[in-house]
């Protein structure tokens, strides 16, 4: 048996990850059922025990203020991979830089390609399909009218599931600290 593989993700709750949940469901039915995500630690085998993974993210995430991230343009990871994306804008920085920061301890992994901040719209099982995913998802992004950003404000630590394409959640762990409450006077 394989070992389970792990991720971190930030959710994308609102109308921009409804917008990118109705698309892949369009697109890739079989795949309608993952939810809008950034991922900002793809999966890997954990490089200590589960509960030293999740101190690790609770301990640095307490440090990373929330911040903004907004979508720029539809494209492709063709030929890597027959995957439709919409790629981060500036704040693709803010993503690398967390990234960065939790790829460490018990969630280290060497990745087979660099870190790419992005939101997938579909990965698809037939390459041949891509040209007319790619078409089509551009014609959405361009008449799409709601927000182009979302606030990542909490990421999710996950495994993977019994069966392919399905993750579990384990625990939501929120970014900054809570401020003390001061004492009036």
């Amino acid at each position: 048996m394989q070992p389970l593989q792990y991720a971190l993700v930030a959710y994308v709750k609102n109308s921009l990850g409804r917008f990118v949940e109705e698309l892949r469901r369009e697109l890739h039915p079989e795949l309608g059922h993952l939810p809008a995500h950034l991922t900002i630690l793809p999966p890997r085998i954990l490089a200590g025990p589960e509960a030293d993974a999740l101190a690790t993210l609770e301990r640095l995430c307490g440090d990373v203020q929330p911040f903004e991230v907004g979508m720029d343009v539809v494209e492709s990871f063709h030929p890597l991979t027959p995957t439709v994306y919409l790629r981060v804008d500036q704040a693709a920085l803010r993503l690398h830089q967390l990234h960065e920061r939790l790829n460490t301890a018990a969630l280290d992994f060497y990745e087979q390609w660099p870190y790419m901040p992005h939101l997938t719209i579909v990965k698809l099982a037939d390459e041949s399909r891509l040209p007319e995913a790619l078409k089509l998802a551009r014609q959405r992004w361009s008449a799409y009218r709601g927000p182009r950003h979302t606030l990542v404000e909490e990421v999710t630590f996950v495994r993977e599931g019994e069966s392919a394409g399905h993750w579990t959640d384990l625990a939501p762990v929120p970014l900054g600290r809570a401020l003390a409450s001061r004492p009036r006077g």
